[in-house]
Formats: structure tokens, C-alpha cells, sequence
């Protein structure tokens, strides 16, 4: 396949005119930095904290559900599609991750193999403490709580608290 040519993917300034849809009431602090905003679509009440990245991507959708709560420095990229519920707090330095190199493929350089996209599902009402990690592919359960620096590799029930590297379930909520 030979080296990839890079290309830059903009500044990353927020043009609410360019969002796919976005809501009353969403504010995004100081160094937020938002790329392909035609993918994106944001619900009302959605607060994003300093220095946070949204990236989305032609190849996948991202939808914000409403009254979001987005910490800072967090990596969000959607090539593979996320959609996030409503009533959602996502904490500090949370990535959320949809793609990864298809380590299968016969291309030796791995940085060159195919990109596997998979679509990351947070349903309403989940809380996600700082650190954490959700990689591609996982559906995080209504009303579920991820501890601070978990590593979500697989799906998480509804009204689980899940703890972890690899996060596992730790408790039922009632």
C-alpha cells in the first residue's frame, strides 16, 4: 500500500452554522475544537469544557442527545458513528474511540492497514468518569455508571456500574 499522504483536517473552529442540526442553550469553552460539523448533530442544554475535541467524520454520524454535560479535554471521533442519549455527563479526559486498524489485514505496516469503523451507543442517562475509555463497537446501558480511568471493552448493561482494565460489572442499580 506504500505511506499515506496526511492532510490537515482544518482548525477546528465552531461554525454553528455549519452543524448538521444544533440545539438552543450549547456552549463550548474556550479551546473546544469541533471538525466536520455537517456530520454532528447537538440537542439543546449541551455544555462542552475547555479544550475538548469533537471530531466528527464524513464517513459516520455523531449525535449529542440534550442536557449533556461534556468535561474537559476530551477526544470524541465518530468515523465509525456515536450516538449519546440525553441526561448524559461525560467526565474530564474521556476518550471515545470508533475506529481501529484491522490488525487481520495482510498489510505488514500496521499503520497503513484498513480502518475498522464501529459504531459507539451511550444511552440515556450515564454517567462516564474521568479518564475513562469506550472503545468501538460497545453500547453503554440506560442509566449505567462507568468509573473514573475504566477501559470499556464490550457492552455494559442497563443500570450497571461497571469499574475497571478491562472495566467489569461491579454492581446492579436499582
Amino acid at each position: 500500500m506504500g505511506f499515506r499522504q496526511w492532510t490537515s483536517h482544518g482548525k477546528g473552529e465552531i461554525e454553528h452554522s455549519r452543524f448538521a442540526k444544533i440545539g438552543k442553550n450549547v456552549i463550548f469553552e474556550d479551546g473546544v475544537k469541533v471538525f466536520a460539523p455537517e456530520t454532528i448533530e447537538i440537542g439543546d442544554n449541551v455544555y462542552f469544557g475547555h479544550h475538548t475535541q469533537v471530531k466528527g467524520h464524513p464517513a459516520g454520524k455523531m449525535k449529542i442527545g440534550s442536557n449533556c454535560w461534556i468535561g474537559p479535554n476530551c477526544f470524541i471521533q465518530s468515523p465509525g458513528s456515536i450516538e449519546i442519549g440525553d441526561y448524559v455527563g461525560i467526565g474530564a479526559n474521556v476518550l471515545i474511540i470508533t475506529s481501529q486498524h484491522d490488525l487481520k489485514s495482510n498489510e505488514k505496516i500496521i499503520i497503513n492497514k484498513p480502518l475498522q469503523l464501529e459504531k459507539v451507543i451511550i444511552e440515556d442517562n450515564v454517567d462516564l468518569g474521568a479518564g475513562v475509555i469506550i472503545l468501538p463497537g460497545v453500547r453503554i446501558g440506560n442509566g449505567s455508571v462507568v468509573g473514573a480511568g475504566s477501559v470499556v471493552t464490550k457492552d455494559v448493561p442497563a443500570n450497571s456500574v461497571v469499574v475497571g482494565n478491562p472495566a467489569r460489572i461491579l454492581r446492579t442499580l436499582s
